[in-house]
């Protein structure tokens, strides 16, 4: 019995491990500590955040699952790049995706003490110039449209939402030069939870629906402008993914 219950506290110790290999790699991706392109091997990441290969290995493996990293044959793993290709796949099932759970969230309700969170969140800003508040800022984001995802009751329809805006912030984090687009954004948020606030569901899906493709076209003009991402992640692509 007492063996039975060391070795049911090992494996839970293995997983704890495990996921905190995951959170921490996954992190350094979205924030491009890891550069999009780069390799790393288990060893290397072991060494660095003092843990393990195996959970390194389990977390590369839950990572890999998710498109964020790949294996290389006898070489380790190539961090993910990004493609403007990828940017275009990201928009188009954001569109897909999110207007629906807004409408759905509208039709079901959010509770007052999430909805006044939203209501703060709408007033968060971003300067172009500092990168400490456009992280918050990314932040914030990403929690105001994982709310009202999960506000629609469909938690792998949240989940999905969640890593678009995973790939979204990792876009940003590479150098993405961001013009300021915090009055608009914050006027779009309010409209947005406004309509949740009312349970008017159509209204709900258009405003998702047009700040989605608002953002489109912001990320669009930046990412032209960013020689840097396509320096690197644009050399030896055919033209034909290159489109917006």
């Amino acid at each position: 019995m007492a063996a039975q219950r060391a070795s049911a506290g090992k494996s839970k110790s293995h997983a704890l491990l495990g996921d905190l290999a995951y959170d921490q790699i996954k992190q350094e991706i979205i924030d491009c500590v890891l550069k999009p392109g780069s390799e790393v091997t288990e060893s290397q990441l072991s060494e660095r955040l003092k843990l393990g290969k195996a959970p390194i290995r389990a977390a590369l493996t839950r990572l890999s699952q998710q498109g964020l990293v790949r294996p290389v044959h006898r070489r380790g793993y190539v961090i993910a790049p990004i493609t403007i290709r990828d940017v275009n796949n990201i928009f188009q099932l954001r569109l897909f995706l999110e207007p629906p759970a807004a409408r759905l969230a509208a039709q079901n309700g959010i509770e007052e003490e999430k909805l006044r969170r939203l209501d703060e969140i709408c007033r968060t800003e971003y300067c172009v110039d500092d990168k400490q508040g456009t992280a918050g800022f990314l932040q914030a984001n990403h929690e105001f449209h994982v709310t009202i995802a999960r506000a629609s009751g469909n938690e792998r329809l949240a989940r999905m939402i969640g890593q678009l805006l995973d790939d979204m912030e990792r876009l940003f984090h590479f150098g993405l030069s961001l013009r300021d687009r915090s009055p608009q954004m914050q006027h779009e948020h309010r409209l947005l939870v406004d309509a949740i606030r009312r349970r008017d569901g159509e209204v709900a899906e258009g405003v998702a629906a047009e700040q989605i493709r608002a953002a489109r076209d912001m990320v669009s003009q930046a990412l032209m402008s960013s020689s840097e991402l396509l320096d690197i992640n644009l050399a030896r692509k055919p033209a034909e993914e290159i489109w917006f």
